[in-house]
């Protein structure tokens, strides 16, 4: 009766049966399949095609389009798909996580949504945990989708941008999260539409994603730029500020705290610096640079605004009088202060580029993944990324025996017990799979092992190809394989001779994760496809788990038994106690996982304003109506800076008005401040915007309409990512040091928007500010190639974690440099010239 009202009340039985119906139609379909010719089967692909261009919906077409897929598999890689793997394919369509046991043909399951969704022509990505498991799925799948006519494409580290945009044009991408990922990021620091390599983020499917969109999702992608250039640039302006003379050289309006390089300033700074062109969009960095420059030396002062202690800038709060220890000045001021002081520079790297997991796949627009371990994470898989989970049923039922835990009261207890018996289980012949936590505890119960002489194999995640071939042979007869808990997913251990008639693979677990999908995921290794096998974990109470979530309970009842260290536990209610202890685990690790990721959506919406403005920038042809606007929001901005509340300019400051507005866009005006007397403010405010508009017309007509617009957008790309970049910086500062402010019960996430909002838009009334002056005064020069931006990427060796060393660019040839294609000539004058 109990099992009849779980049936009744349970919601995926009642998906599965829906889902069946779709299945029987499919299945009906398979006779009139069998009899086309392969001509026949792979014209169905140009058929669907322009069905969907008629109006149907994939929907409408999926019986049809599985059942092609269906027979080409039959055809092609001799593997017929079974009715689950239909259900599995249909769960994958609908962007929902499809939870397969393993063993059950999830590789193959994918391929019936792929190739339905490839037909629209907006391409699928299928991301996968690793680049072995990313090419081995390609070239083996691949040959069913070109099969039917479909083009697939491979992204891993190390190919060349060409490449890269070749395999984003495909029907079909196969890669890593990590690649994906850091060419969505690299597509938006890039300078030129042809740079760019990804299309639009249609549909994805995320093989093993509970290990991508939770365990990898913690941390974000970053790219870095290289700091040694800037850091010798702060040195050498702070060099030179002092040599320049005050109202001679630079002018200080303490009002508006504002410092600007009078003509014979920038002269000067130019000769100084061995520059032809300050405001050259060449020298866009070098400008910076003198203007933070500049500030520091002019407008910080020390013991007022920061004071040195131990070595370090430390920033006094203006209101309070304290010191905001581990907050930093943003947009390189900070390190302008460092350079002025002589103390270290320690910002060594700047993210020039940074996004998490998270918000990268939610960008998709239709998400699905799949896994043999989903259902403990559908919280989090709901409420974060809006994904539900259905549990697909196996293809046989599961005969696996799954015995209760075993509790010691050490941990050496424990692995005494673990030897006998892998010992015992090694010598009836039967294979065993011993899981671990850690290398170092795979190493540890090898060393035992050796003692004992038993021949074993140790997986230790590093490298993916080897480590198919281990886990392939790991339910050999006899064979016993040491692996962390995640080493080898994606490669079915399949039985060996005799080995089901022995009773088939046994998974020994040496301790509890803090989480329920873990252990499941090890346990899933045997049982595959209905075979025999059998799984049991063992626990001390010096594991971590015990130690922290109720193992006095556990040592009491040991007590109060007398039982000794040798003695085990071993009762379903232990096991109980123990999944109790990871759900509180699990719970809290994702209320932190949701925290951060509240944080990062503030980011993440200020992300999305600055990507599709420069996207719109970088595409854009035309951006003249964009500078013209950002010209009258500057001149309204300039004059709200002068002018205060004052109404009339007879109250204003108007010499440095005009001052200001020389050096931002109306370059050697001969404006003076009698000539505002008679106007009110919004006169004067259409009068300079008149003036603004007309001399940037005369700049036009100076040098050309085509050359302007080039420089427009090469100019406001260039800037909004300088500015991007100091922004994130100054983010990540708040971010740092906003917990406290819960000390004076104020809610640190609403501060952290509040705070955030206000800086983004002084960001954008930066850009506005910058752009227009680099519009007014930069000049045109014949560039020699673009010099390689060198960054480095916080990538991590897929297994271990361990962060891999810097990508850098090869160096780029200097002008007068032999040119390195071996012509005897210098660089400039072979392969250099324009």
């Amino acid at each position: 009766m109990l099992k009849f009202l779980q049936k009744l009340f349970d919601n995926n039985e009642k998906e599965i049966k829906k889902l069946q119906k779709t299945v029987d139609i499919i299945n009906s379909m398979e006779p009139d399949m069998e009899r086309l010719s392969d001509q026949e089967l792979q014209g169905k692909t140009d058929e669907f095609k322009q069905r969907i261009a008629n109006g149907e919906t994939t929907d409408q077409i999926l019986p049809e389009a599985f059942a092609v897929v269906r027979e080409a598999s039959r055809r092609v890689l001799q593997m017929r798909h079974f009715d689950v793997q239909l259900i599995g394919g249909m769960v994958l369509h609908q962007g929902r996580i499809a939870e397969m046991k393993t063993g059950e043909g999830k590789t193959l399951s994918a391929t019936l949504p792929v190739y339905l969704n490839a037909l629209t022509g907006k391409g699928v990505h299928v991301i996968t945990v690793n680049d072995y498991l990313a090419s081995r799925d390609s070239q083996w799948m691949g040959q069913l989708y070109n099969f039917l006519g479909l083009s697939v494409g491979l992204i891993v580290h190390g190919i060349t941008p060409e490449e890269r945009r070749e395999a984003y044009q495909s029907d079909i991408t196969y890669g890593t999260n990590n690649e994906f990922g850091f060419d969505y990021l690299r597509d938006n620091m890039a300078l030129d539409a042809k740079y760019l390599t990804q299309r639009p983020l249609n549909f994805a499917i995320v093989d093993e994603v509970d290990s991508i969109l939770i365990d990898e999702a913690r941390t974000p992608l970053i790219i870095s730029g290289q700091a040694d250039k800037p850091t010798e640039m702060y040195y050498r302006v702070a060099k030179i500020i002092p040599r320049l003379k005050a109202e001679e050289d630079y002018t200080v309006d303490e009002k508006a705290n504002v410092v600007t390089l009078t003509e014979e300033g920038v002269g000067r700074v130019e000769n100084m610096l061995g520059l032809e062109n300050l405001y050259d969009d060449s020298n866009m960095e070098v400008s910076h640079h003198v203007n933070q420059g500049l500030r520091a030396h002019v407008l910080m002062k020390k013991d007022k605004d920061y004071v040195i202690k131990d070595g370090e800038i430390v920033i006094v709060d203006e209101f309070t009088g304290r010191l905001m220890v581990g907050r930093r000045f943003s947009e390189g001021l900070h390190q302008a202060i460092e350079a002025k002081e002589g103390v270290k520079i320690e910002k060594e790297s700047q993210t020039l580029a940074t996004i998490t997991f998270q918000n990268y796949f939610r960008m998709y627009e239709k998400l699905a993944g799949m896994t043999g371990t989903a259902k403990t994470e559908e919280e989090e898989f709901m409420k974060i990324y809006g994904l539900d989970v259905v549990i697909i049923p196996t293809n046989k039922p599961m005969v696996r025996q799954d015995f209760s835990d075993v509790v010691y009261r050490t941990e050496k207890g424990k692995y005494d017990a673990i030897i006998e018996e892998i010992v015992e289980y090694h010598q009836q012949g039967r294979p065993v799979l011993v899981g671990t936590i850690s290398i170092d505890k795979s190493e540890f119960i090898s060393s035992m092992l050796k003692k004992r002489g038993i021949k074993h194999q140790v997986l230790n995640a590093k490298y993916h190809e080897q480590e198919a071939e281990i886990i392939a042979d790991a339910g050999q007869r006899g064979a016993v394989t040491i692996a962390t808990n995640m080493a080898g997913r994606g490669t079915d251990i399949v039985l060996g001779e005799g080995v089901k008639d022995l009773g088939g693979l046994h998974i020994i677990g040496t301790e509890r994760h803090d989480s329920r999908r873990i252990d499941n995921q090890l346990r899933g290794r045997a049982g595959r496809q209905g075979d025999p096998g059998s799984s049991r974990f063992y626990v001390s109470l010096d594991d971590d788990l015990m130690r922290l979530f109720g193992s006095e309970n556990i040592a009491g009842v040991m007590d109060k038994i007398g039982m000794d260290d040798e003695t085990p536990i071993d009762h379903p209610l232990i096991s109980k106690s123990i999944e109790s202890a990871q759900k509180k685990v699990e719970a809290r690790n994702f209320e932190i996982r949701k925290h951060v990721l509240q944080f990062d959506d503030v980011i993440n919406q200020q992300r999305e304003i600055i990507y599709k403005q420069r996207s719109e920038v970088l595409r854009g042809e035309d951006i003249k109506e964009q500078i013209e606007e950002m010209v009258k929001d500057v001149v309204l901005a300039t004059v709200d800076r002068f002018a205060g509340e004052e109404q009339y300019p007879e109250d204003w400051d108007l010499q440095n008005l005009l001052d200001y507005i020389e050096k931002l866009f109306l370059p050697d005006h001969d404006l003076k401040p009698e000539d505002f007397y008679e106007k009110d403010r919004t006169e004067v405010e259409n009068f300079l915007i008149d003036l603004a508009l007309k001399a940037y017309q005369d700049r036009e007509e100076e040098i050309g309409a085509e050359t302007l617009r080039k420089l427009e957008r090469l100019i406001t790309l260039k800037v909004v990512d300088a500015k991007w970049m100091d922004h994130i910086d100054a983010m990540d500062q708040l971010r740092q040091g906003i917990g406290l402010r819960a000390y004076g019960q104020r809610n640190p996430l609403i501060e952290y928007k509040n705070e955030a909002f206000g800086m983004f838009n002084e960001m954008v009334a930066d850009i506005k500010e910058e752009v227009v002056r680099y519009a007014y005064r930069a000049r045109v020069v014949e560039q020699t190639q673009e010099k390689p931006r060198i960054t480095s990427e916080n990538r991590y060796d897929e297994g271990q974690k361990k962060a891999k060393e810097p990508i850098k660019a090869e160096k780029q040839a200097g002008r007068n440099d032999p040119c390195p294609c071996n012509s005897g000539q210098k660089y400039k004058k072979c392969c250099g010239r324009k």
